[in-house]
């Protein structure tokens, strides 16, 4: 009761968040219903079913990730003064930022049944009644058991993933220590270079192990899938690294204030800002190698794989944008204290877009080169 007393009396931008993780939900849901739909259509393709259940785990785990972040910048669950004292300690407050997540994700995934059973037609009284009938099997009863549990899935994944970000944890060096270097960066290079190699070599070995991409590539090697999961993880690890070492590249070579203001922030915020870019990143490149391939004309992307690509990149765009808004706030103290020691504005602006500038100059080179290299091996 207090998480949905808490949901009313937001702010606005916040709640807005919400309602965009809602949204996500109800995409997932909505994908995971129309694979319920597709099992029960076709009983006699359990293979292509399990396939396509499992093709539904990439926006899933988007969406819960962008949840976690939402959650981490709602200021309703943030430790305040005097909130201990009625009893809203650390760990009440990750219960109620969990608890926060839940609401989002299960508005989303009822308003996905809804939408699924008003195209079946089992809902009428509204425009586009059963305008989907044949395609989700609606001669065919829906298991609602089934539909329910899957519905669950979101919303469990993300309300315990974002207990488990959230819960409190003990100071790991007091306030202005020295940082070291984030320590992802030589596995992730590790894991990138390596599953770069299993794709080429998956891919030279023909279509043993076939495991149909989303669209209409009948015959991709299974091992394919897997070095690219190699290369995503890579990516993901070694973005916090990249992002440090591209601060200290800003105050290289005798650096004035505004390039030692823009790399320390980089510096300092590097685990923060850095797995995000990093995911998109990923993502990215996995867009770059999809519009190689179904520019050649080798595949067709269908509605629902182009349902299940809008939520990943777009899970993954507003997670990064929040993590940014999560650092923006961190600092918002020293900020404050620049402004008061008179430095101008236009530093601040400055400093942020050689920031900006410094982190595209890495990864969109990175971005373009991994995804050309995975779309090699689908392409032959």
């Amino acid at each position: 009761m207090l998480a949905l007393r808490l949901v009313r009396g937001t702010h606005p931008l916040v709640l807005l968040r919400r309602l965009l993780v809602a949204a996500a939900a109800a995409g997932v849901g909505f994908l995971l219903l129309c694979t319920l739909g597709y099992a029960v259509g076709h009983p006699d393709r359990s293979a292509s079913s399990v396939l396509r259940l499992l093709w539904c785990v990439i926006p899933l785990a988007a969406t819960a990730h962008f949840a976690v972040a939402v959650a981490r910048t709602d200021p309703s669950t943030r430790p305040r003064p005097g909130l201990s004292a009625i009893g809203l300690g650390p760990a009440r407050l990750t219960a109620l930022a969990a608890a926060s997540t839940a609401v989002s994700c299960t508005l989303g995934s009822m308003l996905a049944l809804l939408f699924y059973l008003h195209l079946r037609g089992d809902i009428t009284g509204l425009p586009f009644d059963g305008a989907a009938a044949e395609l989700l099997a609606a001669d065919q009863p829906l298991p609602l058991a089934a539909a329910l549990t899957l519905l669950a899935i979101l919303p469990v994944v993300a309300s315990t993933a974002a207990g488990l970000a959230l819960r409190p944890r003990k100071p790991v060096a007091p306030e202005g220590a020295e940082r070291t270097t984030p320590s992802g960066l030589p596995w992730g290079v590790a894991l990138l270079a390596v599953g770069l190699a299993v794709e080429t070599y998956a891919g030279q070995g023909g279509g043993n192990g076939d495991f149909p991409l989303p669209g209409r590539f009948e015959a991709s090697p299974g091992g394919v899938l897997a070095g690219w999961v190699l290369t995503a993880v890579g990516l993901a690890m070694a973005g916090p690294g990249l992002t440090h070492w591209c601060g200290r590249l800003l105050q290289a070579v005798r650096p004035g204030a505004v390039r030692l203001l823009a790399g320390r922030v980089l510096m300092d915020e590097s685990r923060r800002i850095g797995r995000p870019l990093g995911v998109v990143c990923a993502v990215a490149s996995g867009a770059v190698a999809a519009v190689t391939l179904y520019g050649s004309g080798t595949g067709d992307f269908g509605p629902l794989t182009g349902l299940g690509a809008a939520l990943v990149m777009s899970c993954t765009t507003a997670t990064l944008l929040t993590a940014t808004l999560e650092s923006k706030q961190c600092r918002a103290h020293t900020t404050e204290a620049l402004l008061r020691l008179g430095a101008p504005p236009t530093v601040l602006r400055t400093a942020a877009l050689l920031r900006a500038g410094a982190l595209l100059a890495v990864f969109l080179p990175l971005t373009w080169l991994v995804g050309e290299l995975a779309a090699v091996p689908l392409g032959a």
